[in-house]
Order: structure tokens, then sequence, then C-alpha cells
């Protein structure tokens, strides 16, 4: 274990004093590996979007053949025959006003929801900043997803306006959902008014069920009783919703996987040309090395630390530069009323530094095998 650190030492001393070269390799492994940390934490976060657990219990009722909230109008009294259906719970009509239906970074959702039942129906929504009950009586106030203010810089006691709603800003909430973090909930009659759609017309219900068993069952049987009436319904589960309704964003996300292992490729050839460099540069210093008693592959873990070592430090600079990027930045992918927010997670990071580790190591295999063969007659004919 000594001989292990006492090589690590050298590399690490080996990566010092050429600092320039160090310098550069470790900037270009940090660049690959951002990319690389911003690709996985899109995936990461499409994934929490889409993925159904097995404590899912939500369903969607959308207007048949509708995808845009603009265009999806669902009567309001639709609520108490859902309500009935066996194995639902409850619903909750929800209409939704947002300021661009195509996928864009910069999407404005208000939620419009009956403001005695929100709590009882997300029970999950953390108040972190002002008050439910100053939502609650003021027919104009909104509850914020700390996402979305942080986003727009806002806090409780602002007024903003947008897609021709002005609203006071109540309070700042937080949800394991990652919808609820990047939208605006406000009074349902205010929001029906001020969009101009008319009382008593939403444009969605949010259905909970018994268990997550009978999401199946509940979703056919609301569908059946609405088929031939005057908005027939489509009704799956809220995240296989999003996973439907978000298909282009999906698809997006999906390519761009092709330049995070685009990124590693990089990442791999360009540890791969320094250490080589650095291999044909120390000829003399390995062949030193060898003559006070250094073995061959010793020299060849000199090398194989160095590479380590370019590594994890390119690693930590771009996976932790690229987990600050997106916490101060706050990106938002939107598309047909739903968000998707960019999150950076422990687990991304962690994966990204063990890969550039791992990276460094295997691009430093070749490299030390080449300073290791060569003979010490020869390296110092050489040099």
């Amino acid at each position: 274990m000594t001989k292990v650190f006492h090589l690590l030492f050298l590399a690490g001393k080996q990566v010092v004093r050429h600092r320039i070269r160090s310098l550069l390799t470790i900037a270009g492994v940090a660049a690959g590996m951002f990319l690389f940390s911003a690709v996985e934490t899109m995936q990461a976060s499409l994934e929490v979007a889409t993925r159904q657990g097995a404590d899912d219990t939500t369903l969607v009722v959308y207007r048949e053949n509708r995808f845009c909230p603009m265009t999806s109008r669902l009567p309001e009294h639709y609520q108490s025959e859902i309500e009935r259906i066996p194995g639902v719970v409850e619903a909750i009509p929800i209409q939704i006003v947002v300021n661009n239906c195509g996928a864009s970074l910069d999407v404005i959702t208000f939620r419009g929801v009956p403001p005695e039942e929100l709590a009882r129906f997300n029970p999950e929504l953390e108040i972190v900043e002002g008050s439910l009950a100053e939502w609650e009586k003021r027919s104009d106030g909104a509850l914020l997803g700390e996402h979305f203010a942080a986003r727009r810089g806002l806090s409780p006691g602002d007024q903003f306006e947008a897609v021709g709603v002005r609203v006071f800003v109540s309070g700042i909430v937080r949800s394991p959902s990652p919808q609820d973090n990047n939208v605006a909930y406000v009074h349902l009659p205010f929001l029906q008014q001020s969009s101009r759609v008319g009382l008593g017309v939403v444009t969605q219900f949010n259905v909970k069920v018994e268990d997550a068993s009978r999401l199946k069952e509940a979703s056919e049987a609301i569908d059946e009783v609405f088929a031939s009436d005057q908005a027939p319904t489509t009704t799956s589960p809220e995240k296989a919703f999003f996973a439907k309704t978000a298909k282009d964003m999906i698809e997006m996300i999906d390519f761009t996987r092709w330049l995070g292992w685009g990124a590693v490729a990089a990442v791999l050839a360009l540890v791969v040309n320094a250490l080589l460099l650095v291999a044909r540069g120390s000829v003399k210093e390995n062949a030193i090395l060898q003559t006070i008693g250094f073995s061959r592959v010793a020299v060849g873990g000199i090398m194989l630390w160095e590479g380590v070592l370019l590594g994890l430090f390119g690693g930590m600079i771009g996976c932790l530069g690229s987990a600050a990027f997106f916490k101060m930045q706050r990106f938002t992918l939107g598309n047909e009323g739903l968000t998707l927010a960019l999150r950076p997670s422990v687990d991304v990071i962690l994966t990204g530094l063990l890969l550039s580790v791992l990276l460094g190591a295997v691009a430093s295999l070749w490299p030390a095998m080449v300073a290791a063969r060569k003979p010490i007659v020869h390296s110092l004919r050489t040099a």
C-alpha cells in the first residue's frame, strides 16, 4: 500500500511539473465531462417525470384527440360523475393556461384549481415561503413552484403578469413532483374568467384511485362513461400522459445521449494523446527511475496514476460545473402545457466523476505500456 501511495505522489509531481500540458488536458476533460453531465441531467430529469412506480395512483382525464391545453375543454360537472366510478377516491378539476404550447425553454404555466381542494388532493405540497391561508383568501393569489419562482426571481408579495393573467404571489411551494415545482397554482374561477374560457369549463381532471393496480380499470371506466357525451375523454396515468404528450421533447432529449457518448470518446482520445506525449517526452526520466531501482511495472504505474489524476481533476471541474450551471440557470423544458425541470442530481455527479476516473485509467494503459517496455539502455541512448 505504501508503494502505491509513493507512485501516486510521483504522478502528482509529474502533473504539477508540466503545468501547461496538465491544465490543457484537464480543461479538455472538464469540457467533455461538462457536456456528458449536462446530457445525463436531462436524461435523469426525464426519467423522473416519466417513470411510473407502484405508488403512482393519479390519472389524467383529457379531452379526446386534443393535446394543447388551449384545445382541451371539458365540462366541470364531469367531476361528480367521475367520483362515482368504482375505484376512484376523488377528482379535481384543473384549468391550464400556458404562454406557449410548443416545445420551449421558457414556459409559463398557470393551473387553476378549487382553492379548498388543493391541499387535500395534493398533501405533498410544502409551503416554503408565504402562506396557504393568504392564498386561499385572495382570489388573485398564486402559489408558485420553487423552481418557477427562482427562475423568475419572484417572492411572496410580488405581482407578475403573463398570458394576460395578473396575479399576486401568496407563497412558494415545494413538491416531490417535478410538475408542481414549475407552475403557478391559482384559483379556478379566477383563471377561468381571466383566460376567458368561461365558468364551468376546465382543461382536465386529475383523479386519485384507490390502488395503482386499478389504474387501467378506472381509466377505461371513465372513458366509457363519457364516450357518447358532448366531450369524450381519454384517460391515462399521469406519467404516461406526460410521456405521450411530450413525445417530441422526449425524442429530442434521447438524441442528446449521442452527444454525451461523443464527449466521452473525445475525453478518452484527449487523455491518451496527452499521456503518449508524456511517455515520449519522459524517456530519460523513466530510464533514470529504472536505474535507481524502479521496476518497469512501477514506471507504468506512475503513468497510470497520472491519467487517473488528470481524469479526476477534469471530471470534478466538469461535473460540478454542470451541476452549478443547472442550479443557477433553472432551465425548464416545456411542451403542450407540461414542464420538465432540468435538475442536477448527486447520482449524475457521482456517475460523471466515476466515469472520468475510469476514462483516465483506461486512457493511460497504452501510454503506461509504452513507458514500461523500453529497455534502460535504449532509453538512455534515445535521450
